[in-house]
C-alpha cells in the first residue's frame, strides 16, 4: 500500500522542482527527501523523478502518482474537516425510533431542547414499537430506540438505559361505580371488561395480564388496540376500562375518570435502547437529552399523581 507520508514529499518535490525545495517546503533535510523519494520508487518499481542538475522533473509514472495524490490529500482534508465538525457537534446525524405514547409526550421536549443546542446534528425520528425497532437498533439501522419493553435477550449487544418509571394508572368512564373510589385496587376491577394493547406484540399488556395473574384473576379482553387514544376513546363511550400509563394519562380526555392502584400499581419501566461500545458524539448528547428530559417528566409527575 502507498504511504501517505511519502507522496506527500513526492509532490513537494513536483511543487517545488527541486529537492532542496522541498526540503526547505516540509522542514526536511534533502538527504531525507532524496530517501523518501528513493524508498518510494522501490515500493512502486518505477522511476518518480529525473534528477538533473537544473532540479528535478516528474517522470511520466511520478506525473500519475501526483495527480492521485492530490485527490487522496483533498479527501483526507475533507474528512479531518468533517470530523472536527462532528466532534465539535456542528454536523452529524441521529436516527431515533419512539414508541407512540412517548413520541405525544416526553420525545417532542427533547426533540425541541436538543435542536436547540444542537442546530447543526440531523435528526430523524421514526415511530416504531419496540419489536419493530430493536431488530433495526440491533443491525445498525438505528442509533438509539425508546422502549418500554425490559425484557433483554441472552447475549444481545443492546444496552438498555432506562430514563423514568412509567406507573400504569385504571382508567374508567365518568360515572362508572368505581369511579369515586379514592384507593382502588387491581381485583376490584376483576369483572369488568377491559380495553388492552395486542398482547402478541405490546409489551404493556403482557405485563397487565401478568399483574390480573398475581392479583387472582384472568381479565375479560373487549377491545384491543395498541393505541392509547383509541383505547380512551372505547373507555369514554363505556365499553370498559383499562390500564393507561402516565405518559398517556396526562393528556387524558376529560370525559374520562383516572385513577391509581396504589403503590403497588404495575410500572413500565421506559428506557433508551443503544448499542453496547461506540456510540456517536451526536448519539451520545441525544441520550444526554433524553435522561435529563425524563427525570424532569418523573419529578413533574408527583403533580400529576391520581386519588
Amino acid at each position: 500500500m502507498l504511504n501517505t507520508t511519502r507522496l506527500g514529499v513526492l509532490r513537494a518535490v513536483a511543487r517545488q522542482g527541486s529537492f532542496s525545495g522541498a526540503a526547505d517546503a516540509l522542514g526536511y533535510t534533502q538527504p531525507a527527501v532524496s530517501r523518501q523519494v528513493a524508498t518510494l520508487e522501490a515500493e512502486t518499481g518505477a522511476v518518480l523523478v529525473d534528477r538533473a542538475a537544473q532540479g528535478a522533473r516528474l517522470t511520466e509514472a511520478g506525473q500519475v502518482l501526483v495527480r492521485h495524490a492530490d485527490v487522496i490529500f483533498a479527501a483526507l482534508d475533507d474528512a479531518e474537516t468533517e470530523l472536527r465538525a462532528v466532534l465539535g457537534m456542528d454536523a452529524g446525524r441521529v436516527r431515533l425510533a419512539t414508541f407512540s405514547s412517548a413520541a405525544a409526550s416526553v420525545v417532542p421536549l427533547a426533540i425541541a431542547r436538543f435542536r436547540d443546542v444542537y442546530p447543526g446534528v440531523e435528526l430523524v425520528v421514526e415511530m416504531l414499537e419496540p419489536e419493530d425497532s430493536i431488530p433495526r437498533l440491533r443491525c445498525g439501522e438505528l442509533d438509539i430506540a425508546l422502549t418500554n419493553d425490559a425484557e433483554c435477550r441472552p447475549n444481545e449487544p443492546i444496552e438498555r438505559v432506562h430514563l423514568f418509571d412509567d406507573p400504569m394508572y385504571v382508567a374508567l368512564p365518568l360515572g362508572h361505580r368505581l369511579a369515586e373510589r379514592t384507593k382502588l385496587r387491581l381485583r376490584d376491577l376483576a369483572d369488568e371488561p377491559w380495553m388492552l394493547g395486542t398482547t402478541a406484540t405490546c409489551p404493556d399488556a403482557r405485563m397487565f395480564k401478568r399483574a390480573c395473574h398475581a392479583a387472582g384473576f384472568e381479565p375479560t379482553i373487549a377491545f384491543e388496540n395498541d393505541d392509547y387514544h383509541a383505547i380512551l376513546g372505547f373507555v369514554a363511550a363505556g365499553v370498559g376500562v383499562a390500564l393507561i400509563p402516565d405518559l398517556a394519562a396526562r393528556s387524558a380526555r376529560e370525559d374520562v375518570v383516572i385513577r391509581s392502584l396504589g403503590a403497588r400499581g404495575p410500572v413500565r419501566k421506559v428506557a433508551a435502547a443503544v448499542p453496547v461500545g461506540y456510540r456517536s458524539p451526536s448519539a451520545e448528547a441525544m441520550l444526554e437529552v433524553l435522561l435529563a428530559v425524563g427525570a424532569e417528566w418523573e419529578r413533574a409527575g408527583q403533580a400529576y399523581v391520581y386519588s
